[in-house]
């Protein structure tokens, strides 16, 4: 064993990237498996993630060579550090890349945005939240597991960072975080690809209902030359405006309390800064004679790779958060299983309720209906998805309409009831 371990000696690092590339590999092809038209696409790539970070806590991994080097003591070791980092760059990746996409149809369509897509994700979240207020209400549950609860059936990081500020307990949110998030990733992914085979959409005819004039490559940046200076041809140097000036609106606080600073306070984060950022620069497109253009291939290319860095990233994280909160628990079984539950319900009721008022009372059409759902519910893994049985980007602009809208509202909630109940 010793011999072995000599041989490889692979850095911290190392690992990260090895496991990383593992599990991407695992997971496309997991992913890829079809069973009655269903697959879980990129989705597979977390649940893989799960199963690292389940997988490799393990104490007996301990005394296996080469292996032991994979080994994860906890979520405080080094290691589940650097898979945080790859879930922060691939989320900031991805939507500073959904902004670049919709910011041109965007601002142009805000006036039927506000009619739609706003009430719409305050629908979706008030949904979530009505369901976290009566599982708090059980006797032996508590604000803060449903408030964790909640956090993981929308699958939103700000809203559980929200949650832990105002808790009494912060291990049961985690706990209800952890347990809830698996099924909150799984469920609005599978809901995004049955509901078009249930009604039988003709995906042809709506892509061609919500399509946007694009314009090709070449075009970009020969249409650059006029507008402005295009600093590469690759467009990196734009995409780096927009994460510099979104991380930095995304770190602005807003305190929610009277307690100013020191309390509970609100910010955009590193999702919805680089989001709103990258709205506007997919939407002006320069700045004085600089060009702020990406070429669609880039942004492509940047967007699938971002998601793929956040669910490896996430999904290990989850697995060795759960792993330890089970083991920590002093709750028993049943609260697990409780919980499960009420996060199953907390991602489905919305996702129906959403449905449902965005084609029967806001009459949208269906593409758009599922990218404000996946917007509404602060779901990454299922835009990505989305974009692929849709085959179009064109959905995305749903989903920026909602996402911010929702991000807002979830956090301001996680506060509220973490604070009143």
């Amino acid at each position: 064993m010793d011999f072995l371990n000599s041989l490889f000696s692979l850095s911290a690092t190392s690992v990260t990237l090895c496991g990383a590339f593992f599990i991407t590999l695992t997971g496309y092809a997991l992913g890829s498996i079809r069973f009655k038209g269903l697959q879980f696409g990129a989705a597979g790539v977390f649940l893989m993630a799960l199963l690292f970070g389940y997988l490799f806590t393990v104490p007996a991994l301990q005394g296996i060579p080469v292996l032991s080097k994979f080994y994860i003591a906890g979520p405080d070791a080094a290691v589940v550090d650097q898979y945080g980092y790859l879930e922060s760059i691939g989320l900031i990746l991805f939507v500073t890349s959904v902004g670049f996409i919709a910011g041109p149809s965007f601002f142009r369509n805000l006036k039927v945005n506000a009619k739609s897509y706003v009430p719409l994700a305050t629908i979706i979240v008030f949904t979530g939240v009505v369901f976290t207020v009566l599982f708090a209400m059980i006797p032996g549950i508590g604000a803060d597991y449903a408030n964790g609860i909640l956090s993981g059936a929308l699958t939103s990081t700000p809203a559980f960072s929200a949650a832990k500020q105002v808790a009494e307990n912060q291990g049961l949110v985690s706990l209800g975080h952890a347990v809830a998030y698996p099924f909150g990733v799984v469920g609005v992914v599978l809901f995004v690809q049955i509901i078009p085979r249930l009604v039988k959409a003709d995906l042809a005819a709506e892509r061609e209902a919500i399509k946007i004039v694009k314009t090709d490559t070449s075009e970009i940046i020969e249409d650059n030359k006029k507008k402005g200076k295009l600093l590469d041809e690759f467009g990196f140097s734009s995409f780096g405006v927009a994460v510099i000036l979104g991380i930095f609106l995304g770190s602005i606080k807003i305190p929610l309390t009277g307690a100013g600073f020191g309390g509970a306070c609100f910010s955009l984060g590193n999702t919805g800064g680089p989001l709103i950022i990258a709205l506007i620069c997919g939407h002006f497109g320069r700045i004085g004679k600089l060009s702020l253009e990406v070429p669609a291939h880039v942004v492509k290319t940047f967007r699938e790779f971002g998601l793929t860095l956040f669910l490896i990233g996430a999904g290990v994280e989850g697995g060795v958060e759960l792993v330890a909160q089970v083991q920590a628990s002093e709750y028993g079984v049943m609260l697990l299983i409780y919980g499960f539950i009420a996060g199953a319900f907390m991602t489905t009721v919305p996702l129906l309720v959403g449905y449902l008022c965005a084609s029967r009372l806001f009459k949208l059409r269906l593409l758009n209906n599922l990218g404000a759902l996946t917007g509404g519910m602060t779901s990454t893994p299922a835009l990505g998805t989305l974009i692929k049985v849709a085959g179009t980007d064109d959905v995305a602009s749903a989903y920026a309409s909602a996402y911010p809208v929702a991000l807002v509202l979830i956090v301001i909630a996680s506060n509220f009831i973490g604070t009143f109940l």
